[in-house]
């Protein structure tokens, strides 16, 4: 049993926010809604909950279709980007909000509002006014008001945007370990891709009011199909046909990816006097492949190095820890590369 969208559509004048949708959300799972701002994910989400209409398409919950149905009768669990906490009731009041709309009598609502609240960290707290809690408490009292009716689906919109970024680190932890353990189907909407494969069971990457790419984490980050995606996902090694003509173990496609990150860098080895440089032979897994340092430079802790390969008429981008290079990197020294065959990927669009 599934929440499915089928073919969803939401058009506002001439933009098309949500341009042709089909997504499946099996039981206990968590998707992550990932893309740039104003791609049309917000609007997805709000098409889920009934808070608009779709112009054409489908939304059905294990089978019964739920697109005519209002929000307050979908059993769907919303968190905002901004909370929406009500500020004139304290922490209990706002968790129990939508069990006193439901009819729970009182004792079930203290008993469900403290089980959340010990689920949460905020035990303790039930009697503290919203605005007194810092933004990581105030957005788990907004969690757990999402929880606290048991619903058979809980959204959220961009949950952690408004944090500071150590916070959201450790947030992020906590929503990931606490969306496994709950019995919900969960949607996660956000422009962030550490948050999205963090969280995510299954990453589906919207651009322009349409899923671009849908899948496991691994296979979105190891085997994006386009471009456009592997530029968004941080590849920066992309090539025209033309481009890797002399290269004998690429693909032949129109569009070709690099993946640097199953690049090794070794020692260059001496050449053996009277005999061709056996590193700049593609194949041989042993030497490598000689590659020029144009360009190195710290961010952090990590190294970014500008490589030319000049037996193969390309440059190369590679980022990676101190440990993984034989030695510092100069600028004009020479390295020898492994490129598995593997490494290489053909794109289905630019």
């Amino acid at each position: 049993m599934s929440l499915r969208l089928d073919e969803l559509r939401k058009h506002y004048g001439a933009t098309r926010a949500v341009d042709g949708v089909s997504l499946d959300l099996g039981e206990r799972e968590t998707l992550a809604l990932l893309g740039p701002s104003g791609c049309g994910k917000s609007t997805l989400l709000r098409l889920m909950a009934g808070l608009e209409a779709p112009d054409a398409g489908r939304v059905s919950l294990d089978g019964a279709d739920i697109t005519a149905l209002p929000p307050q009768r979908r059993r769907f669990g919303m968190v905002f980007q901004d909370y929406a906490l009500f500020p004139h009731l304290n922490v209990a009041q706002n968790v129990a909000f939508g069990l006193v709309e439901l009819g729970w009598s009182r004792d079930d609502q203290r008993r469900r509002v403290r089980e959340l609240l010990d689920l949460v960290g905020l035990e303790g707290l039930e009697q503290r006014r919203v605005q007194q809690l810092s933004g990581g408490q105030q957005q788990r009292v907004a969690l757990a008001r999402a929880l606290a009716p048991r619903p058979e689906v809980l959204l959220l919109d961009e949950p952690l945007s408004n944090l500071d970024q150590t916070l959201r680190e450790a947030l992020k932890e906590e929503l990931r370990g606490l969306l496994s353990s709950l019995p919900v189907r969960a949607v996660y909407v956000t422009h962030d891709q550490s948050e999205a494969f963090a969280i995510g069971r299954r990453v589906a990457i919207m651009r322009a009011g349409r899923i671009t790419q849908a899948g496991t984490r691994e296979q979105v980050l190891e085997r994006p199909r386009s471009g456009w995606l592997a530029r968004f996902l941080g590849h920066r090694n992309l090539y025209g046909r033309e481009a890797v003509a002399a290269v004998p173990v690429a693909p032949r496609a129109d569009t070709v990816l690099l993946r640097a990150d199953l690049i090794t860098i070794l020692p260059v080895g001496p050449t053996p006097a009277g005999s061709a440089p056996a590193a700049d032979d593609p194949r041989d897994g042993r030497a490598g492949t000689r590659a020029t340092v144009r360009r190195a430079r710290r961010d952090g802790l990590r190294w970014q190095l500008d490589l030319t390969l000049p037996a193969w008429g390309i440059e190369l981008a590679w980022e990676g820890y101190a440990r993984e290079l034989p030695e510092a990197p100069l600028e004009g020294s020479q390295l020898a590369l492994s490129v598995p065959a593997e490494a290489w990927l053909a794109l289905e669009e630019p």
